[in-house]
């Protein structure tokens, strides 16, 4: 068939064509206006965390500022990736399910019924700057305009999606108490068994003093028992840390492997302060027997004093962490009524249908006019 046959056949049955189209596209937007049910998405977005902690103590390394540390070891993007999936978590979906008892809304017979229904709902996008934006959509009964509630409607969108971030907040802070709590029951005993060998370490000062002369010592002998006692105290920090991290991070996780090495470093330095090392401690061959004794004694005097005070130090830390009741998600904006409906597109789908029906009509045409039917030649 040439094109002008095609469209001569075209003009013949244009008033037909336009006919049926216009009908198309009319009863379309007629049912999809008055008709279907009218959906709402209120937006509500989340700031990602903050790239530095300023918590401090031991927690801040150990990941109890934000949980997503536990799987990087740092703060990141994946953070707002970690706040995503917590988003979409069960746990997530029954407090606001709870809250706003969706079981009725949605006409199911079980909260998983329910949070099913929410999930599907749901929508979550990250941009790459880490912000999150969330909307769940809620629906209007079918024939809004005379049975649906559509003030209603709006305002629970936007209830849905604040109550989500509700829900993170809640989830992320009992994670990071729970991390707390578990940072602080270890470095309890940590405390506990340091305290002890202080306790003992000053009684055999003490009997040490009382049986002998005070003897003096040279200051290059007091410098190193400072030293060490600083270098031993980074180590059980160090140490501490690498047991609480080893339970959550794999061993070829770098923050870890990292840790390791600084262990390994600062061993190295505190095995070249030992008593008696030539590198650092010459004037220990020049001190009498009783003032290298001495010096043992103050030198682990010193030590598990350091190592007490630090342990004590993040031993509140972790206890201020774990009582703690401070939002932990940044809100951007939080969700408002829609002023606009986010679906259906009446006029976009009522279009798409009019174009379908156009090129329908035509063909159909075209066939009726060649006096063909489909499937013949």
């Amino acid at each position: 068939m040439s094109y002008k046959e095609l469209l001569e056949i075209l003009k013949k049955n244009s008033i037909r064509i336009i006919r049926s189209t216009a009908i198309a596209v009319l009863a379309a937007f007629v049912i999809l206006y008055f008709v279907f049910p009218v959906s709402y998405r209120a937006n509500v977005t989340v700031l990602p965390p903050e790239s530095k902690t300023n918590m401090g103590g031991l927690g801040s390394l150990l990941g109890t500022q934000d949980f997503s540390s536990l799987l990087t070891g740092t703060f990141s993007n994946a953070t707002s990736q970690l706040y995503i999936e917590i988003l979409k978590s069960r746990s997530a979906a029954e407090y606001v399910v709870q809250k706003h008892n969706l079981v009725e809304y949605y006409n199911v017979d079980t909260k998983l019924e329910a949070v099913k229904e929410l999930q599907d709902a749901l929508y979550i996008e990250l941009s790459k700057e880490g912000i999150i934006t969330l909307n769940v959509e809620t629906k209007t009964s079918a024939l809004p305009l005379i049975f649906g509630d559509i003030d209603s409607t709006k305002k629970l969108s936007a209830a849905l999606a604040n109550s989500y971030i509700e829900a993170l907040d809640m989830i992320n802070r009992d994670k990071l108490a729970s991390k707390a709590r578990q940072a602080r029951e270890y470095i309890e005993v940590q405390l506990t068994n340091t305290k002890t060998q202080l306790d003992s370490v000053e009684k055999r000062l003490m009997l040490f003093q009382t049986s002998n002369k005070a003897i003096s010592l040279p200051e290059q002998v007091n410098a190193a028992i400072e030293a060490a006692a600083n270098l031993k105290s980074e180590i059980v920090k160090t140490e501490i840390e690498l047991g609480m991290m080893r339970s959550n991070l794999r061993e070829d996780n770098k923050t870890l492997m990292a840790l390791q090495s600084k262990l390994e470093e600062l061993r190295a330095q505190y095995n070249k302060l030992e008593l008696g090392s030539q590198d650092y401690l010459v004037a220990f061959k020049e001190v009498p027997e009783l003032g290298m004794e001495l010096a043992s004694l103050l030198r682990e005097v010193k030590i598990q004093n350091e190592v007490y005070l630090m342990l004590q130090q993040q031993y509140y830390k972790e206890k201020i962490q774990e009582n703690r009741d401070i939002p932990t998600v940044e809100v951007l904006d939080e969700a408002i009524p829609p002023l606009k409906a986010s679906g259906p597109r009446v006029v976009f789908i009522s279009l798409l249908i009019g174009i379908g029906i156009f090129m329908l009509v035509s063909f159909l045409s075209v066939l009726r006019e060649r006096k063909i039917t489909p499937g013949n030649k």
